[in-house]
């Protein structure tokens, strides 16, 4: 059964390989037409917004585990290896409600949907199709990994329950005098305490809220996802992952590390503070903060433990650090806030450079304080420094071209994701990068697309059931209880954002409560540019906050090191950005 099973995965991610390929290449050509024939191709947009859709059905199957999964496995670690087992059905259950409600929404869109796209000439019943696929392909998935660790019998306990939970909710209505939204939020939650993973219990939940009396129907459900993945913005998240995979794999990763050791490396705490500054660097490539963790952490931590640095303490520079990437441009943080309220990405992004800016000054300081180590190496000489300029050079082509063609409107921002990934595509052959290693690039970052895309169409529907409950008039209501003066209001909007991060994943949380905030901070006189900064900055620092702590479970993950130590090491990070936050917070009310 292994064998079967690393079949599909193979087969899997060179398909969602070949999709990427294939986005990239057409944003590419269409670049090249527009820009230098004056002319372009009809359907451009939408073809690639379907395609996008056709590369999140096939990928996010691939990320049923592993960090990508987004599981919640705190409560799953409280329980013996006994009650384990039940959990760990429960959340398989989660994920087949989630597999069949893609599935039967789908379908049954299918056979209510007419007509034809109006630019490409093809059925529009063809985008559910991708969706229909995408949730056969998890059960399937779900099956053979199941199977291949010999857990045949909770696999079979897994598709009973979840299938008659599912025709359940199709024939039974419980509604009493609680609002499906507050059912939706505790079946979410025990779907996230049973380890399910994120994107699955949300589905899950805004399916079973038919049994309380929830007003969304499958057909509608699905509907909800699909309009929420169907954004041209999107397509730059798998662009923007792919040019920092391939960035790493070319090498020239590496020499953006040489280039900030010859500028920190010999200070005291030198080599952490070449961690924090090669963040600084890298988050111009990546824009992900998991793949910088995941780098850093296989990269750094060795060297950092050989230097008498404690591993916990290493693991925890290494996290902190990671939160960068999300917030200095690229960044997917400000991709997804833009695409849930419409805000200006080149204006987003322009003031997660200050912010970033800011948080790593705060992160050094608090590196200088915590880390008893002396002086490391001698200081670089001006001709070393140079020469690890001159060769990291070709890695700052990559900041320029995304940070300059979207400040200064020369492309759309998914064109820039495109041209960075086109550029270090070029690194990589250039560096003559053997098929094997590009193949892995590809798929690698069409896997994490495919996770984040998941996640994105899973917040459609429980946005869409909130908004029936009124609820973001209710948080607003909450926000303005205790005042409308600015101040006050942006104090409540960050308790709330730093409430909700204990328990939402990032994304999640910048989906859901990015629309519902912004008004209120708007009405109270808040510039919303300078607030959609203070979100993601907010957002950001729960990557190290247990119980979720993903960037902590990453760098954990890889280096072997206890996430309970890794919490315990990262306070006095997680406390200096707390005071970037605060500085940021006071500087939106100055000005």
């Amino acid at each position: 059964m292994k064998r079967w099973l690393g079949t599909v995965e193979a087969v899997l991610g060179a398909l969602a390989a070949l999709l990427l390929l294939v986005l990239l290449v057409l944003v590419l050509v269409n670049v090249m037409l527009r820009y230098v024939f004056q002319a372009g191709f009809i359907g451009a947009e939408d073809l690639g917004i379907w395609l996008n859709l056709a590369l999140i059905s096939v990928a996010a199957p691939l990320s049923l585990t592993g960090p990508l999964s987004m599981r919640f496995d705190v409560g799953r670690r409280l329980f013996g290896s006994r009650i384990g087992a039940v959990v760990d059905t429960l959340a398989d259950a989660v994920s087949v409600v989630a597999a069949l409600a893609l599935v039967s929404g789908a379908v049954a869109t299918m056979g209510m949907l007419g007509g034809t796209s109006p630019t490409l000439g093809l059925p529009e019943w063809v985008r559910y199709a991708f969706v229909a696929t995408g949730g056969l392909l998890l059960l399937l998935m779900l099956g053979l990994r199941r199977l291949a660790d010999d857990k045949a019998m909770g696999l079979v306990a897994a598709l009973a329950i979840g299938s008659a939970l599912h025709v359940a909710a199709s024939r039974f209505d419980f509604g009493g005098d609680w609002p499906p939204s507050l059912w939706l939020a505790l079946m979410a939650g025990l779907g996230l305490i049973s380890a399910a993973p994120l994107a699955h219990a949300f589905l899950a939940a805004a399916s079973l809220a038919r049994l309380f009396g929830s007003s969304l129907p499958e057909p509608a459900l699905v509907a909800a996802s699909v309009n929420g993945m169907s954004k041209f913005l999107l397509l730059a998240i798998p662009f923007f992952l792919l040019a920092g995979g391939l960035l790493t794999a070319s090498g020239a990763a590496e020499r953006l590390v040489r280039f900030a050791a010859t500028l920190v490396g010999h200070r005291r705490a030198g080599l952490a503070q070449t961690v924090l500054l090669t963040s600084v660097i890298f988050s111009g490539a990546s824009g992900s903060s998991v793949a910088n963790a995941a780098f850093g952490a296989s990269t750094f931590q060795p060297q950092l433990v050989r230097n008498g640095y404690p591993p916990a303490q290493a693991g925890a520079i290494i996290a902190a650090a990671s939160v960068l990437d999300n917030v200095i441009p690229p960044s997917i943080a400000f991709l997804l806030l833009a695409a849930a309220t419409n805000l200006s990405v080149g204006s987003l992004l322009s003031g997660g450079f200050l912010a970033g800016g800011l948080m790593a000054v705060c992160l050094a300081v608090a590196i200088h304080l915590s880390v008893r180590a002396r002086p490391e190496g001698r200081p670089a000489t001006p001709a070393e420094r140079g020469r690890a300029a001159l060769s990291a050079l070709p890695a700052f082509g990559l900041g320029i071209i995304v940070v300059v063609g979207i400040r200064f409107g020369v492309v759309t921002t998914t064109e820039a994701a495109a041209l960075a990934a086109g550029y270090t595509l070029c690194l990589a052959l250039a560096a003559r990068l053997d098929r094997r290693h590009l193949l892995a690039g590809f798929r690698q970052a069409a896997t994490e697309a495919g996770a984040i895309g998941l996640l994105i169409g899973s917040a459609g529907p429980f946005a869409f059931l909130l908004a029936v409950d009124d609820v973001g008039n209710l948080i607003a209501g909450a926000v303005h209880s205790f005042g409308s003066s600015p101040w006050l209001v942006l104090l409540m909007a960050n308790l709330v954002l730093l409430l909700a991060g204990l328990v939402l994943d990032i994304g999640a949380a910048i989906l859901l409560l990015g629309p519902i905030l912004l008004p209120v901070a708007t009405a109270a006189g808040i510039d919303p540019i300078h607030f959609g900064v203070i979100l993601v900055v907010n957002l950001m620092i729960h990557g190290l906050t247990p119980p979720l702590g993903m960037l902590v479970f990453v760098v954990s993950g890889v280096t072997g090191v206890q996430a309970a130590q890794l919490f315990r090491a990262v306070l006095p990070y997680l406390f200096a950005l707390l005071v970037a936050l605060l500085i940021l917070s006071l500087a939106t009310l100055m000005f």
